[in-house]
């Protein structure tokens, strides 16, 4: 663990806001956003929404879903990402926070190589030349990392170029529970979110712009520390 304080736009690291919202105040903020800012390029072409399967990774001690309800600041969440179902974009990632800001790193994947890593064949990564790969097969191997649980849910996705202010509504979030066969559609998943109708975040780097801040009218006492990974995983444990 780092001593020295992160900041936001420093090697990565941006903020991150999260809200739960009702049905009710998505339609108000949906249509602001609508009509001043830009759908992210992806949603674009999903008329506007899109569909997210993660299968996040844990420790025999189950340290990410301890850390997170613990309130450990500094920690790490590994996950495999797909999208709409398909093997074309496979991305295997880590999201980091340090010191209330967070950092993602990733590395896309063929099916292939998906295919090798869940069973538990590493060694790809090292031949892989990028310096993230050499760290997650050292993850892999030296915390015995494995699969944990698969998140759903589908997303819609605005983006304002000034401080690369990324808004999300994360709809439908749903667990596999203990399936995490990744690319069957088939398996059974279940509601996570039960009082309020979906997740809204908020990313962006050094700060808010005045103009968006204004149209989302959120104030800091609504922020939840929400993690769909523990969401998803407290039914099991």
């Amino acid at each position: 663990m780092s001593d020295k304080a992160k900041t936001p736009g420093e090697k990565g690291y941006r903020h991150e806001l999260k809200y739960y919202i009702t049905l009710g105040e998505y339609e108000l903020l949906q249509r602001k956003l609508s009509l001043t800012m830009e759908r992210d390029a992806f949603a674009k072409k999903n008329g506007g929404e899109y569909f997210i399967r993660s299968l996040y990774f844990d420790d025999r001690d189950d340290s990410a879903f301890r850390e997170k309800l613990s309130g450990i600041d500094e920690r790490d969440k590994f996950r495999i990402r797909i999208y709409d179902m398909r093997d074309d974009v496979i991305k295997l990632e880590c999201k980091h926070k340090s010191n209330g800001y967070i950092k993602k790193q990733s590395i896309g994947l063929s099916r292939k190589e998906y295919e090798k890593l869940m069973s538990g064949d590493r060694l790809f990564l090292l031949n892989r030349p990028e310096p993230f790969a050499r760290r997650m097969y050292l993850e892999f191997a030296q915390r015995a990392l494995k699969p944990a649980v698969i998140v759903d849910y589908t997303r819609e996705a605005f983006v304002f170029p000034m401080e690369d202010v990324r808004v999300t509504f994360d709809k439908n979030v749903r667990t596999g529970l203990r399936s995490v066969d990744m690319f069957n559609a088939g398996i059974p998943t279940y509601p996570v979110i039960d009082d309020y109708g979906m997740v809204l975040e908020i990313k962006f780097n050094r700060f808010l712009p005045t103009y968006i801040r204004s149209l989302l009218q959120l104030e800091a006492s609504q922020r939840s520390a929400i993690s769909k990974y523990v969401l998803c995983r407290r039914f099991e444990l």
